[in-house]
């Protein structure tokens, strides 16, 4: 199968599954619960735990961020990840969702979605900058008028396919590290999980349009055809219900398919 017949993205919303390094900090748990570890035991390392799990280096960084925001693990500088004592309270076979505003959904990284698909992402940044809020952007991520914004554009590639053109815009006071970040290397969501305090995506609004591209778009997604783009605008809200991100991103149509669950 070829990548462009692979499941290409279906929508950032997953009402039926946790994110990906949700799912591996559980797994991790489990099975150092099986190895009757206690607390103060050493972890193997990262990259002994991203082989083991076949994740990337910052989806297993996720997943030990979330055992470290709950106590169960801790950090020690230049020597590695620890069991902590807050191992003891929590159940050796399952992870809980960390609460939110909103309950069954969770928002998943793009990254994330690579990682589950066995997909190689690739981003190519294109401007990435820290200017005032407008009026309108204010006003949708709760923040005063002209309150300093994290803002990124990039293209993003899975296998080396063109995938999106996407435009980031967050208030830079909840992750004061996104100015200085190389997003080359980072992803989005692994920099603000590691965030002090984390901001952890957690639900979202969202909403796609079909429309023709403009011309900057034809070039930057290589479209040389009628293939449409598919606009999806995206706002993120954290862990305390707080607005986090606010995202446009266009996609190619025949590179995208958008899937919701919808519950009353």
């Amino acid at each position: 199968m070829s990548s462009s017949d692979r499941g290409l993205p279906q929508g950032l919303l997953s009402g039926d599954a946790l994110p990906l390094y949700t799912q591996i900090a559980g797994r991790l748990l489990g099975d150092i619960a099986e190895k009757g570890a206690r607390p103060g035991d050493r972890l193997p390392s990262e990259r002994a735990l991203a082989t083991r799990y076949g994740v990337s280096r910052v989806t297993l960084r996720s997943a030990l961020n979330e055992l470290a925001e709950r106590e169960v693990i801790e950090s020690s500088p230049a020597r590695g990840w620890f069991l902590a004592e807050g191992y003891d309270r929590v159940a050796p076979s399952t992870l809980p969702p960390s609460p939110g505003p909103a309950t069954g959904q969770s928002v998943q990284g793009f990254a994330d979605y690579a990682d589950q698909q066995g997909l190689r992402l690739r981003d190519s940044v294109l401007e990435t900058g820290v200017r005032p809020a407008t009026v309108q952007e204010s006003e949708l991520l709760r923040v005063g008028p002209g309150a300093a914004l994290f803002e990124m554009r990039r293209l993003r590639y899975l296998d080396d396919i063109v995938v999106v053109l996407e435009h980031n815009r967050l208030p830079l006071a909840l992750c004061p590290k996104l100015a200085e970040t190389d997003f080359t290397k980072e992803t989005l969501f692994a920099t603000l999980r590691r965030a002090d305090p984390p901001q952890l995506p957690k639900v979202a609004d969202y909403s796609v349009e079909a429309r023709h591209p403009t011309a900057e778009e034809k070039q930057l997604l290589e479209i040389i055809d009628a293939t449409p783009v598919l606009v999806a605008t995206q706002l993120a809200f954290n862990q305390n219900g707080q607005p986090l991100e606010l995202t446009a991103a266009a996609f190619r149509g025949d590179r995208y398919h958008f899937r919701a669950s919808i519950t009353g």
